[in-house]
């Protein structure tokens, strides 16, 4: 349980903190210091990186929750905030998929054809869903932190 544990809240670490750092820090600078060729091709790099990291992040949260849950006999000996906290981790699992392989697919090839325009709005909006899963996932960390002290 140890190990499993340890690995759950490192990876929602990564996937979260890594989404915190990119819409908080990273875009902001990007859009103030880089014209919009180098910002666009910066984002394809950076999402090609952080998002191998995501799908690791993926792997490892449904694999050690399903573990842990296991541990205490499956969903109806755990409490509710552990429903509710895998019930928000696979829609941020969707919404990652859904940006994996449409808006990202159609930024990559936009930026290689060097088409700015339709790269810009594929790009914009992968900003917002990236806002919706940091919300998401902020709150999925409220829950999993505070979720056994509220009655949910």
């Amino acid at each position: 349980m140890f190990i499993a544990i340890s690995l759950h809240i490192l990876a929602a670490t990564v996937w979260v903190g890594g989404m915190f750092f990119a819409y908080s820090f990273l875009r902001p600078v990007a859009a103030d210091v880089l014209e919009p060729p180098q910002r666009l091709t910066l984002w394809v790099k950076v999402f090609e990186k952080f998002f191998n990291w995501v799908w690791l992040a993926i792997i490892l949260l449904i694999g050690t929750g399903h573990f842990m849950i296991a541990q205490f006999d499956g969903l109806t000996n755990v409490g509710k905030h552990i429903h509710f906290m895998m019930l928000l981790g696979y829609i941020m699992s969707a919404i990652f998929m859904h940006i994996y392989f449409a808006p990202f697919k159609r930024l990559k090839a936009a930026v290689a054809l060097e088409d700015w325009p339709n790269a810009a709005n594929n790009l914009n909006l992968i900003r917002k869903m990236v806002l919706l899963n940091l919300v998401l996932g902020l709150l999925t960390v409220f829950i999993a932190s505070a979720g056994r002290y509220i009655a949910l």
